[in-house]
């Protein structure tokens, strides 16, 4: 298995309050996205890093590899306007040799290289897996305010990242967007439009996305504990 991973990276970080880009909000000490290098780092099928990044933060995203001890290539590319344009672009600059790509966000601190793996795992055997976790709360519709429907939780799936997939289907899928001016929230979406199935992997409720100032410090309180 040869594998290029993607590190969506390019988020301003606006709603977090930070200072600077949300992948370079330090966490422990280091960077958002030296952790997440590390992470990949460890999976031994890794081949390359591309790494999506704002304009500009050439020089930080290659201090972060530093740091990460990445000892695999790192790419670094700027990002588009939106985190699907960003996938799609660092895309494009991933090995032709590679048989998989596996996608994450550098704002997802405590996804582990077991993650990475099981995704990639079941990647192999049905072309696209996604790690999430199930659905715990009860979940309400609204609208102005009021609740307007309950929608049962049976069933349900919180989606996370890693995701892995066969890298022509995610190429595929990301064209296929372009071309008829699809979004979605996340890879998964668009290759599950393509008709492809798409596996879960259980992940954990740890790997959660810093986005607010209360993920950060809940966090920070995590970091601190390990």
């Amino acid at each position: 298995m040869r594998v290029s991973a993607i590190i969506v990276a390019a988020g301003s970080g606006a709603r977090l309050g930070a200072r600077t880009a949300k992948a370079f909000v330090t966490l422990g000490g280091a960077p958002l996205l030296t952790l997440a290098l590390r992470t990949a780092g460890a999976v031994s099928t890794i081949d390359e890093v591309i790494v999506a990044i704002p304009a500009g933060m050439e020089r930080e995203a290659r201090r972060a590899s530093e740091l990460a001890g990445l000892a695999i290539p790192l790419k670094t590319i700027a990002g588009g306007a939106e985190r699907q344009d960003s996938v799609r672009i660092a895309l494009e600059l991933t090995s032709a040799e590679s048989e998989f790509v596996i996608v994450h966000d550098a704002a997802r601190p405590f996804a582990t290289a077991a993650m990475l793996e099981a995704a990639l795992a079941k990647a192999a055997e049905v072309a696209a897996a996604i790690v999430a976790v199930p659905v715990a709360d009860t979940l309400k519709r609204v609208e102005d305010g009021i609740i307007g429907a309950t929608i049962a939780r049976a069933g349900l799936w919180q989606a996370q990242t890693p995701q892995a997939f066969r890298r022509e289907l995610l190429m595929r899928a990301h064209q296929w967007a372009l071309r008829e001016g699809i979004a979605a929230t996340d890879d998964a979406d668009l290759v599950a439009r393509l008709g492809a199935p798409v596996a879960i992997v259980k992940g954990s409720t740890l790997n959660f996305k810093i986005t607010t100032p209360d993920d950060r410090r809940l966090a920070e309180a995590l970091a601190a504990a390990r």
